[in-house]
C-alpha cells in the first residue's frame, strides 16, 4: 500500500486505539470497516492528508475532543451517535484532553472512485461537489446505517457481499445528500433495462445462486455499472437484488426440504446460505415457518 494512502491500522495506532475488528481481509467493495476500542487516557494527533473519505461514528461514553482543520477549531462533546466526517484530501488535528473515558468509535473508510460511482449512477453530477466537513453531529440515519454494517462486521459477513454493497450504496448516497454541496441530480442517461438484459441477470443469478454473489458481479452479466445495477433492478423488479437472491433462496431450500432427505445445513450451503442458522432466520422471514416445520 502506498505511502499516501489511509492505513487504517497505522490511523488506529496514532489515536491509540488497538483495533478490535476490522473488514481488512473480507473484501468488501471500495469500503473499509473497523472498530477501535480507545483507551482511558489523552492523545494529541495531527494526520496528513488521506486519500479516502473518512467516517468515524462515535460508540461509548460521552468524550471531550478538540479538532482542528483548515485553520478551523471546533471544541466538542461527543456523544452516542454523534458523526465525524473527513473528505479525502483534508489533515486534520485531534486532541483529547480529558483521560478516564473509554469508547468504541467505528470506523469507515469510501474509495474516492465509489463516491463517483454511486453519485453518476444515482445521476448526481460527480463532476461538481465537494464533501463538507462534519465536526460532530447527530444523525439517526447514518447511525443506523453504521449500526447495520457494524452488525455485517461483527457476523464476519454472513448476509454476504450483496447485502454490504446494498449497504454501502445506501450510505453513500445518504452522504452525498447530507454531506456535500450537491445541488440537484444530473440528467439521466439510461433509466431502464431491457427485457433480454433483465432475463440474463435473472438467469445469472438462479445458474449460480450457490455464490456469494456481489453487484459486481450480477452487473458484468449485463455490462453495466454495478450502481446503475442495482437501481434498475429495483426500478423493475421491485425489490433490490439482494432482496430477490434471498427469496430465490429460500424458495430453492423449500422445495429440496419438501423434495429430498438432504440435511437441513447441506441444503442451507447448496442454495448459498452461509449456514443452517441463517436459513432459518430467513425462512421465517419469508414463510413465518422453521425449515423443520415444513419437512
Amino acid at each position: 500500500m502506498a505511502s499516501h494512502q489511509l492505513n487504517s491500522l497505522e490511523l488506529s495506532q496514532r489515536f491509540k486505539k488497538p483495533l478490535m475488528i476490522s473488514s481488512r481481509q473480507m473484501n468488501w467493495n471500495g469500503i473499509l470497516v473497523e472498530q477501535c476500542q480507545s483507551p482511558a487516557s489523552t492523545y494529541e494527533v495531527e494526520l496528513p492528508a488521506l486519500s479516502d473519505h473518512w467516517l468515524s461514528l462515535h460508540l461509548g461514553n460521552p468524550t471531550h475532543i478538540i479538532q482542528k482543520r483548515d485553520d478551523r477549531q471546533h471544541e466538542s462533546i461527543l456523544q452516542e451517535g454523534d458523526n465525524l466526517f473527513i473528505p479525502a484530501g483534508q489533515p486534520s488535528y485531534w486532541c483529547q484532553d480529558k483521560s478516564g473515558i473509554t469508547c468504541s468509535p467505528l470506523f469507515i473508510c469510501l474509495k474516492p472512485e465509489l463516491i463517483q460511482q454511486v453519485a453518476e449512477a444515482s445521476d448526481m453530477d460527480s463532476s461538481r461537489f465537494e464533501f463538507i466537513h462534519c465536526f460532530g453531529q447527530q444523525d439517526l440515519q447514518l447511525h443506523q446505517i453504521g449500526m447495520l454494517i457494524l452488525a455485517e462486521l461483527r457476523s464476519h459477513g454472513m448476509m454476504g457481499k450483496l447485502y454490504v454493497e446494498s449497504l454501502t450504496q445506501i450510505l453513500v448516497i445518504h452522504l452525498l445528500r447530507n454531506y456535500s454541496n450537491l445541488t440537484k441530480p444530473i440528467a439521466s442517461q439510461n433509466n431502464s433495462f431491457t427485457r433480454i438484459q433483465l432475463q440474463q441477470a435473472i438467469d445469472y443469478i438462479h445458474a449460480y445462486l450457490d455464490r456469494d454473489l456481489s453487484l459486481s458481479e450480477l452487473a458484468g452479466v449485463v455490462n453495466i455499472s454495478p450502481t446503475y445495477f442495482a437501481s434498475l433492478f429495483k426500478q423493475e423488479m421491485g425489490i433490490s437484488p439482494h432482496q430477490y437472491v434471498i427469496r430465490q433462496r429460500v424458495e430453492q431450500a423449500k422445495l429440496m426440504l419438501l423434495k429430498t432427505d438432504l440435511a437441513i445445513a447441506d441444503i442451507a450451503l447448496q442454495v448459498g446460505f452461509s449456514s443452517q442458522s441463517h436459513l432459518t432466520q430467513q425462512f421465517k422471514r419469508f414463510t413465518g415457518m422453521t425449515p423443520k416445520q415444513v419437512r
